[in-house]
């Protein structure tokens, strides 16, 4: 009994002995739930940086491409699929003239 009772309980193992333990998957220590929590409030914080970035570069494009396409009257600003669904017929209205030239 002696035996069972040490290597069930919480007294000294041998050094070679198996133990159990609760595995972690991936890399890097086990975090504070304080940690886990800056960690994802600072990973928003940069996924919400690229997301405004990415629509910056996305606006600064379409007003570009507003800018070169014939609209009547030139104070009318197209919304952004109005923008791309002109943009398209227009390069179709292009490439016909072309065509049949």
């Amino acid at each position: 009994m002696p035996a069972e009772a040490a290597s069930s309980g919480g007294g000294a193992e041998p050094p070679g002995a198996p133990r159990e333990r609760r595995r972690r998957r991936g890399r890097g220590r086990a975090r504070t739930e304080a940690l886990l929590h800056t960690l994802k409030r600072s990973r928003r914080v940069k996924a919400n940086d690229r997301e405004r970035n990415r629509m910056h570069h996305l606006n600064a494009a379409l007003d570009e491409l507003r800018s070169v396409l014939p609209t009547f009257p030139d104070d009318t600003k197209l919304t952004k699929i109005e923008t791309l669904r002109f943009a398209y017929n227009y390069i179709w209205a292009l490439s016909e003239t072309l065509r049949l030239a």
